[in-house]
Order: C-alpha cells, then structure tokens, then sequence
C-alpha cells in the first residue's frame, strides 16, 4: 500500500493516512483502506482500530483532481455509491473504529470520521462539509450521518454555508465524543480507549456494534429479538465461562475470542 500504513501493537491496528499535503481521499486511498478491512476482518491479532492523518490533516477531503477525470453524472454516482459502500463497511465492521482527528476532517474527510464508531478530535480541528463552495453536495452519506449527530437543522447551517466548526464545537454537539488538547493528546485517547476495547472478548464486542446499529435493519422488537439470541450466543461462549469465572476469583479477565 501506497497511501495507508499499518502498525499492529497489543491487539489494536493504527492506520495512517499518507497522501500529502491534504491527505485527501483518492480512490488509492479508498481500495487502500478496504483492502485494511479486507484484512482486519481475519486477523485475530487485531480487535480494535484507529484511523488518523499523518502531516497536518485528519483528511480535507475527497481529491478534487480527480473530479476532473469524471466524464458524466453515472461516473460521478458510481463514485459516490463506491464511497458510500466503504462508509458503510466501516459503520457496520464488526471492530471497533475510532476516527483520531486533527487539523481538518472536511468533505469526504468528515463523511469518513462519522463513518467510524467514535470520533476523537483536538479543540482546534476543523470539521465540516463544505462541498456546496464546489456546487456540488456530499456524496459518501454525509447528509444522512451529520444529522443523526448534530440535527437536521445545524447539518443544514454547516452544509449550506459550507462553514466549518471546531473540534470543541463538535464535542459539545456530540458530533465528537472525546475532546483532546492537540494531535499528540489525541493519538494518546484513541490508543487508551482502544486498548481498553481491545481487552474484551471480540465476540462481544462486536455483538453491541452490531446491536447499536441493528435499528437500521429492525424494528425495536426484531433489535429486542436479536439482543436475546446475541445473549444466549455469548452466554455459551468459552470468553463468557473465563470472564465469570475471572470475576468469582478476582481477577482481571484473559479473552481468547472463544
């Protein structure tokens, strides 16, 4: 991989962004992360993960050049129905994924952090879908994830005067959960928070990632449903006999992903 660095340490996976000066989403970029996905999904040695930017950016966005390359509005949707694919991979990968951001997570950027299950941003990052400078809009399901987080009223204030608000801004309107200090403060978070995930049994976790999102697919009694059969399923598991049994001798849990 060109544009995507991998570090694996105590079970959580670091990937790091390298397209400078922007860091903006090229389609490499796109069949890059993927192909991380790709490999994350099989790898017992990774249970949770961690997205940022190397240089000054999380990402500012999707690469404008290559706009240039698409020739008409089935090319154009294609690339935003491509894109949407891998947002919603993300949003429904079955590992934890936390979006580590500072400097700027604008356009294809932000769309790209709201993927991820938790956003972890620094009080001065700038964070905003300013695609309408451009007369076009977003196109990799930013105008379905910004309101679910900040409303359909401020999603249409940022889109429509294409305005950025900071990382303290999107902490205190839930867009961002953690706030941080600076970049090295929010490397920091991502790698304490993701190291805590990593200790529990995988099966679990993604059991509750799945169950938060299930209410795109059920209804509240088929969600209820499938929280009683993802129940009996951890109850028998080798993980649920060691945390009982870890929890009856005073110790700290050892999961197996068993």
């Amino acid at each position: 991989m060109n544009t995507i660095s991998l570090a694996v340490d105590q079970f959580v996976a670091v990937v790091t962004i390298n397209n400078p000066p922007a860091n903006a989403l090229s389609s490499r970029i796109l069949d890059e992360l993927s192909t991380c996905l790709d490999q994350f999904e099989t790898d017992a040695n990774v249970r949770s993960i961690i997205i940022h930017g190397e240089g000054k950016f999380f990402s500012a966005g999707a690469d404008i050049k290559e706009f240039t390359s698409l020739r008409s509005s089935e090319d154009s949707s294609l690339l935003a129905d491509r894109g949407q694919q891998l947002m919603e991979r993300i949003e429904s990968f079955s590992k934890p994924i936390i979006a580590a951001i500072h400097g700027a997570a604008l356009g294809g950027g932000l769309e790209l952090a709201m993927a991820c299950h938790i956003r972890i941003a620094a009080e001065d990052a700038k964070l905003g879908l300013p695609e309408l400078n451009l007369g076009i809009i977003p196109g990799f399901a930013g105008t379905q994830r910004l309101p679910r987080y900040v409303g359909p009223a401020k999603a249409l204030e940022m889109m429509g005067t294409s305005e950025p608000i900071t990382g303290r801004e999107a902490l205190d309107l839930g867009l961002v959960s953690i706030g941080a200090k600076d970049e090295t403060e929010v490397l920091e978070k991502a790698k304490a928070l993701a190291g805590k995930f990593a200790e529990k049994s995988p099966q679990t976790m993604a059991a509750i990632i799945e169950l938060l999102y299930s209410n795109k697919v059920y209804s509240y009694d088929g969600s209820l449903k499938l929280e009683a059969k993802r129940f009996g399923e951890a109850f028998e598991s080798e993980d649920a006999k060691e945390g009982i049994q870890a929890f009856l001798e005073k110790r700290k849990p050892q999961f197996r992903g068993e």
